[in-house]
């Protein structure tokens, strides 16, 4: 198991093949990768801060629940801090199980709390100024699947 958060980009498929080497006897290796994105063509770039004290930890005993929750044999997560352009990879969460829809649930569980639980706070920049990126009803209703 294995968190890091981290202002250096990296790269998916580099992070895929270290990550699948460490790996056997699995049935299943999913992964999801964050993008930032620019929706309405203006974002000049995001800045998202964190406090290194609260956020490893959390993220951390998230991913120890959903370890145990769906037996997985093996899990990453990263998720990037500072100053992020449109495209720039954000986060990305690889899970390994014995079967599909263990690693498939897993991963999504994840995903859905890092968005909107995980203690990231972003403000997004655009010609027009700077604002907080605030909570979305959407997010916090996937996470009550859980």
């Amino acid at each position: 198991m294995s968190v890091r958060v981290q202002s250096d980009p990296f790269d998916p498929g580099q992070e895929l093949s270290q990550f699948s080497q460490l790996v056997t006897g699995a049935g299943a290796i999913v992964t999801f990768t964050g993008v930032v994105r620019d929706e309405d063509g203006s974002l000049d770039h995001m800045l998202i801060e964190h406090y290194p004290a609260m956020t490893g930890p959390a993220i951390e005993a998230i991913e120890t629940q959903a370890v145990s929750r769906w037996d997985l044999q093996a899990s990453l997560v990263i998720h990037r801090y500072g100053t992020l352009a449109p495209g720039d990879h954000i986060m990305m969460v690889a899970t390994v199980s014995r079967h599909r829809a263990n690693a498939f649930s897993a991963a999504e569980f994840l995903m859905d709390y890092l968005k909107s639980r995980a203690p990231f706070w972003k403000k997004e920049f655009t010609a027009d100024g700077a604002s907080w990126v605030a909570a979305k009803d959407k997010d916090e209703d996937a996470l009550k699947r859980w």
